[in-house]
């Protein structure tokens, strides 16, 4: 039985779901791709008025203090002399459940930071897992479907949340990450943060480096077993915005060291395998972690919907020394952020207090006027359009980061292939660093969701993923299941 063809929301056919179009093989992704922008823009008004994703969360004031030298690889002003500080606000949060959903449950925390900064407002969006279950954007919101509550049932379920993993191997990487042991941290405190993307940075010189970003914390790793976190989720469902409110509170102010992997622009293209792809890590041996600086939080918000709830990050919000990298992912949501937060909170978010950049006092310097709750009549004879004779803001022409080369014929095209790119090998070594105990709990965590998939051919799907990262692997997971299956 042959199947109906997939189609835009205008009834044509898509040739390609699986790859966004880009700039040649390696390059950046094309505004013209109207199947990718359809589908994120529609993806992100599916709910009203709560976040889509990362709905549940928690947020809190602070600071960032350079302690290392960082000039010889970006000119942002914020990294430019040791002991400087910058004021931040940073947002924690769940991914799949709803607003009201429990803090400690399995699943992964949203790790944002907005440094406001003299050049206005630096956003960086991370995780606290360093990879990703896609790495494609193109891919995302089918992604969210299947891990979010069922169409008919109501419910998240087994079969749509494997189903979905069964046809992305490249996510094997994260499975495993968010199945073993860090998968529920304790608290917002206990977890390290990363950028999970590659960025670039850009200095004086203008050369250019490509950097991930790792926010270790100082209150070191604490994470809950499955059977605690039932118990914590059964009696504060509130618990990560209890702990990190009352921390506070009592003056116990949580930190995180930041530190960053650097990797010469020019090394990018023949490193042995996609250095911007989301699903994989740069290995430590192949660039080490460098010091940055240090994250305080110190001051809980006076209004958790004023705040947190209206907080906007978005990853497109650069800085001069700072920008994209072709990482398909980041560049997805260089789009998706942004227009997410001007459905949910409307154009004019940005006039906010806490989204407001402090850089410029007022509001933003530009031409951009009206809209709901407009507040940005910017004065009796104003001009709302540029060049102007008056004295309107100019651009500058100086670019805020490196530009990024590009090559080859536009369309959809599959990532360019390096020499050891593979959906299962780092997963396979994450595995590998596991203890005996660490590796029975990941196994039993796995099976425990797998077994109850109704599928034969699903289950087996998966199987050979696990299989493929490490034989041990795909053997227990095997056991575990027809145990769980038999019983």
């Amino acid at each position: 039985m042959s199947k109906r063809v997939l189609t835009t929301e205008s009834g044509a056919p898509v040739a390609d779901n699986q790859n966004s179009a880009t700039a040649g093989a390696g390059g950046p992704l094309l505004l013209q791709d109207q199947h990718l922008l359809e589908k994120l823009a529609r993806f992100n008004r599916e709910r009203i008025p709560e976040r889509v994703v990362h709905a549940r969360g928690s947020g809190a004031y602070g600071h960032f203090e350079v302690t290392d030298d960082v000039t010889g690889y970006t000119h942002a002003g914020f990294l430019d002399a040791v002991g400087k500080r910058t004021e931040v606000f940073a947002r924690f949060s769940t991914v799949a459940d709803s607003l009201g959903g429990a803090d400690a449950v399995r699943d992964p925390r949203g790790f944002a930071v907005k440094f406001y900064t003299e050049e206005g407002n630096y956003d960086l969006v991370g995780n606290n897992t360093p990879v990703f279950f896609v790495k494609d954007p193109i891919k995302f919101p089918d992604f969210i479907h299947s891990q979010k509550r069922d169409p008919f049932t109501g419910k998240q379920e087994p079969d749509n949340v494997w189903d979905f993993w069964a046809h992305s191997p490249e996510a094997t990487h994260q499975v495993t990450w968010l199945m073993g042991d860090r998968g529920i941290p304790a608290s917002y405190r206990h977890m390290n943060g990363y950028g999970s993307h590659t960025y670039q940075w850009t200095n004086a010189e203008g050369e250019a480096f490509f950097v991930k970003y790792h926010f270790k914390t100082n209150q070191g790793i604490r994470c809950l077993s499955t059977e605690q976190s039932q118990e914590t989720a059964g009696k504060d469902p509130d618990s990560h915005q209890t702990d990190l409110l009352q921390a506070i509170e009592r003056g116990v102010h949580p930190s995180w060291t930041l530190y960053v992997q650097i990797m010469p622009a020019a090394e990018a293209a023949d490193y042995r395998f996609n250095p911007f792809d989301l699903t994989k890590v740069w290995p430590h041996r192949d660039h080490p972690l460098r010091r940055v600086g240090r994250l305080v939080l110190d001051r809980n918000p006076d209004n958790v919907f004023a705040e947190v709830e209206q907080a906007a990050f978005s990853p497109n919000n650069f800085v001069p020394g700072i920008g994209p990298s072709p990482d398909r992912m980041l560049q997805g949501r260089l789009f998706a952020y942004a227009d997410a937060h001007r459905y949910r909170l409307g154009v004019n978010h940005t006039l906010l207090a806490v989204n407001a950049p402090r850089a410029v006092p007022g509001g933003a310097h530009n031409y951009g006027r009206d809209g709901f709750m407009a507040a940005n009549a910017q004065g009796r004879h104003a001009k709302n359009y540029e060049p102007n004779s008056y004295d309107g803001p100019v651009e500058t022409g100086r670019p805020l980061s490196a530009p990024l080369a590009v090559n080859g014929h536009t369309g959809t095209h599959e990532a360019p292939q390096h020499t050891k790119d593979d959906d299962f090998f780092q997963a396979g070594e994450l595995y590998r660093l596991m203890s005996e105990e660490e590796k029975s709990r990941l196994v039993a965590n796995i099976a425990g969701g797998l077994s109850q998939v109704s599928r034969d051919d699903v289950i087996e799907e998966n199987l050979a993923h696990f299989q493929a990262a490490d034989p041990d692997y795909g053997r227990r997971v095997e056991e575990a299941v027809r145990v769980l299956r038999e019983d």
